[in-house]
């Protein structure tokens, strides 16, 4: 079993940055992918890449700590979503329990 914790959401003003951080625990020498995903409301949970947020976001990884981040620059009003950790193993895929990010002046 896997778990994953993420931490770092909350209220910011347009413009502004936070960083996500997701922590895994258990059998973390099972994962061999995490990354992030988000969830507007009444929108389909989405993976976040470079793309999908025009490079305002980067992604890190801590692989000896199964650790991953989210830089969140230059927010938008439309970033307001919870925020997902997902791992991957061999035998299932695995999701955090989500931060809530709301952007609003």
């Amino acid at each position: 079993q896997v778990q994953l914790v993420e931490s770092g959401g909350g209220l910011v003003q347009p413009g502004g940055s936070l960083r996500l951080s997701c922590a895994a625990s258990g059998s973390i020498f099972s994962i061999y992918a995490m990354d992030w995903y988000r969830q507007a409301p009444g929108k389909l949970r989405e993976l976040i890449t470079a793309n999908s947020v025009k490079g305002r976001f980067t992604i890190s990884r801590d692989n000896a700590k199964k650790t991953v981040y989210l830089q969140m620059n230059s927010l938008k009003p439309e970033d307001t979503a919870v925020y997902y950790c997902h791992a991957d193993t061999a035998q299932r895929e695995y999701w955090g329990q989500g931060t809530q990010v709301t952007v609003s002046s």
